[in-house]
Formats: C-alpha cells, sequence, structure tokens
C-alpha cells in the first residue's frame, strides 16, 4: 500500500547517454499536478548536459561502490534519482532500498530508459538490460533511430514472453506518450525486493536428532536472483560492465 504522506522515491536507470534527463524533465512536466514538489538528484558521476538546468531542485548524489550517499531533499514530494550510467545497477538497487528506509521515503518506481542503438550495437548487454528490467517497473525505449525493427520488437518480446509485469514504452522525440501513467506509483516489477511483504520460502528435512519422521520447518525471505552472492562475495547472477561498451569519458 502506497503511503501519501510519504515522499515518493523514482529511480532511474540506464547506460550514460541514453537521454534519461531529457526523458525525465517530460515526465515531470506532464506528469506531475503543479502543486507537487518534484526534485532531482544526479550521480556525480554524471557528466553536466543543458538540461540539468531545466530539472527541478538537481543537487548531486554520491556512489561510494556499496552506499549511496545524498542528503534528502527538504519538502519534495516526489524524489528522482538518476543512477550511476556507467555502474553497476544490481549495486546501485541493492543500496537503494536502505537510503529509503533510512530518510522516511517510499519507493516510487524504478524506470530504465533503454539506449536501444547501443542495445542493437553490443548483443552481451542484452544481459545488463535484463537485470534493468528485473527490476523496473516501467521501460523507456528511447535513440531508436537507424535501429532494426526486429531489434526493437524482439527486446519487447524477450519480457512479453516471460510474462514480465513492467510497462514497456517508446519515446519519441525525448517524449512518452503518457507520463501520468509512467509515475503512478503502482508496482509492475517482478523483482519484490522493495515490497515490505516479501515471499518467504519454505524448507522442510528431517532432523535426525528427532523421533524418525519429526521434520523440521525453516522458513526465510525470498532471496533475489540478482542479489544473491556466492560465499566469498561475488554475485551469483553476474552481468556485464556496462562502461566497457560506453565511450571514455574526458
Amino acid at each position: 500500500m502506497i503511503s501519501t504522506d510519504k515522499p515518493l522515491v523514482y529511480f532511474i536507470l540506464g547506460a550514460a547517454g541514453s537521454g534519461r534527463r531529457s526523458v525525465l524533465l517530460d515526465l515531470i512536466a506532464d506528469g506531475l499536478p503543479k502543486t507537487d514538489q518534484p526534485a532531482v538528484l544526479l550521480c556525480e558521476n554524471e557528466a553536466s548536459t543543458p538540461v540539468d538546468e531545466k530539472l527541478p531542485a538537481v543537487t548531486r548524489w554520491a556512489w561510494t561502490g556499496s552506499a549511496i550517499e545524498a542528503e534528502f531533499p527538504a519538502a519534495a514530494t516526489h524524489v528522482f534519482l538518476i543512477s550511476d550510467g556507467r555502474g553497476s545497477p544490481v549495486d546501485q538497487i541493492e543500496a537503494l532500498k536502505p537510503w529509503i528506509d533510512q530518510n522516511g521515503a517510499e519507493m516510487g518506481r524504478v524506470i530504465t530508459v533503454v539506449n536501444c542503438q547501443l542495445g542493437e550495437a553490443h548483443p552481451p548487454l542484452l544481459a545488463w538490460y535484463d537485470a534493468c528490467v528485473h527490476f523496473s517497473d516501467v521501460v523507456l525505449l528511447n535513440l531508436r533511430e537507424g535501429v532494426l525493427n526486429k531489434w526493437i520488437s524482439d527486446f519487447q518480446g524477450r519480457y512479453k514472453d516471460q510474462f514480465f509485469p513492467c510497462l514497456i514504452e517508446f519515446v519519441k522525440a525525448g517524449r512518452v506518450k503518457s507520463a501520468s501513467v509512467v509515475l503512478d506509483p503502482v508496482a509492475l516489477r517482478i523483482s519484490h525486493y522493495f515490497e515490505e511483504e516479501q515471499e518467504w520460502i519454505i524448507t522442510g528435512g528431517v532432523d535426525e536428532s528427532e523421533a524418525e519422521g519429526d521434520e523440521e520447518i525453516q522458513a526465510a525471505p525470498e532471496e533475489d536472483p540478482y542479489l544473491t552472492r556466492h560465499t566469498g562475495g561475488r554475485r551469483v547472477k553476474e552481468i556485464p560492465g556496462i562502461a566497457d561498451y560506453l565511450p571514455a569519458t574526458k
């Protein structure tokens, strides 16, 4: 249940250079009532663009490699965090939940902006986008100029065939068809990581110390496949490093 008393946090995933800020500018302008007070937190690793000056109340947040460091914008009703577009979306998602809890806020939605040109040019990045979509309520297909229709159709079908509940929409000239629908905080993500009441896994086994036939029943919260780690700390489900496929920064 979404509380109207708490500020909503939206996390904008996507590779650096995907046009996330232009898309966000449209979402805020067309998707929020004028009475709301939005604020934008831009990762300090993201290069500045002319669009930044048009976004409301822009400040920077720091990524330590394991935690999000940012002062929560005072009086904001909607806070939009733009991720580090050269870093791991999984690591940042994992750190996002405790940051939201610490600030007394509530998860709105995770939105992934897809650079279709980048995805078509580098097939291994499908695994990177799989991770983003796994946590996303909305997937926005951007920068489609020159991209084969078959690639776009196959990308959509990849998730529809697996019955992903997320909304998949096109971005046309930097605009989304229905911004208010995109920002509706009803969860459509397949991951349960942000849910207050997570799924529990029930396991049972015979305890040899007990009488034969007695079973020990154990229950534990469902572990997200992308967040699961080996004993040594490496993730069980690894994804490509997006920075390897992007132009070097100056």
